[in-house]
């Protein structure tokens, strides 16, 4: 039995690079080097400073997890912790998050890790998830299967087409930028799941203006983003989403969260969301 030798700091910064599609001259240029000293990196025939490393991490968008490796591949200590969000060290986050949350009700807003685990939600997407059955929200809640499964969110999307194609390719962009295995995973299993029958779906793919709803036929919106447009109780509800992350962030945990809020799209489901609120 033979075990593969640990990559070099040189052949990781060359994978990373490649990825990228940049070339060591270009690449020396954003860092400040010269295209000499980076292929002396790579080749192994130059040891990179710990500030060194740091900089062409910071220039090749490699995410905090992977700087780790790359730093003690070149022989120095990781510089970012990664503490589970439990820890109590982690209380001023969980409170910050939480008081986020509350406040941004009625409207829907979760908070997702690196794998779409649903680390937090307030009671406008508790609201959206109603009804779903028990093998679903069976921990951890993780919002692509929730979104995309057939028994999920999937047959109240009115434009799941669209709405599933945007999914996926924010994936995509992810696995292509982080290469995470687990990612890539859930990729492939959300990416199979069937589209909803159209006997399972009212409404269909019929334009919006002419979905039937409870306050009567809804008025045509021009929209900015792509919207969301989903069914609640015999309403026909629209948002454009935001995703927030951390600037600068120096822990692992906190590098993976990112904050997903719902923005109501049209002036129909904000009264209706006002109307829930106690």
């Amino acid at each position: 039995m033979t075990t593969a030798a640990p990559l070099t700091v040189g052949a990781l910064l060359r994978t990373w690079r490649e990825r990228r599609g940049l070339s060591q001259l270009e690449l020396a240029g954003r860092a400040d080097s010269s295209s000499r000293h980076i292929s002396f990196v790579e080749t192994g025939r130059s040891r990179p400073s710990e500030e060194m490393v740091l900089r062409l991490a910071d220039h090749l968008e490699i995410p905090v997890r992977d700087r780790n490796a790359l730093l003690m591949a070149a022989g120095y200590a990781p510089r970012y912790a990664h503490t589970p969000l439990g820890d109590p060290s982690m209380e001023v986050l969980r409170e910050g998050l939480e008081r986020l949350l509350t406040g941004y009700e009625p409207y829907p807003a979760l908070v997702v890790d690196a794998a779409y685990d649903v680390v937090a939600a307030n009671r406008g997407i508790l609201m959206l998830m109603e009804g779903l059955p028990e093998h679903l929200l069976a921990g951890p809640l993780n919002a692509m299967r929730l979104t995309l499964h057939p028994e999920g969110l999937a047959p109240r999307i009115r434009n799941l087409r669209e709405w599933r194609g945007h999914l996926l390719a924010q994936m995509e962009r992810q696995i292509a930028l982080a290469r995470s295995a687990p990612l890539r995973a859930l990729y492939e299993e959300v990416a199979a799941y069937p589209l909803p029958s159209e006997a399972d779906r009212p409404g269909g793919d019929r334009p919006y203006e002419d979905w039937p709803s409870q306050d009567g036929p809804a008025e045509a919106v021009a929209y900015l983003a792509l919207p969301l447009r989903i069914e609640h109780d015999g309403h026909l509800l629209s948002f454009v989403s935001s995703i927030s992350t951390f600037n600068t962030p120096m822990d692992v945990t906190v590098a993976e969260l990112a904050i997903e809020t719902l923005l109501p799209a049209d002036p129909a489901t904000v009264k209706y969301l006002r109307s829930l609120a106690p």
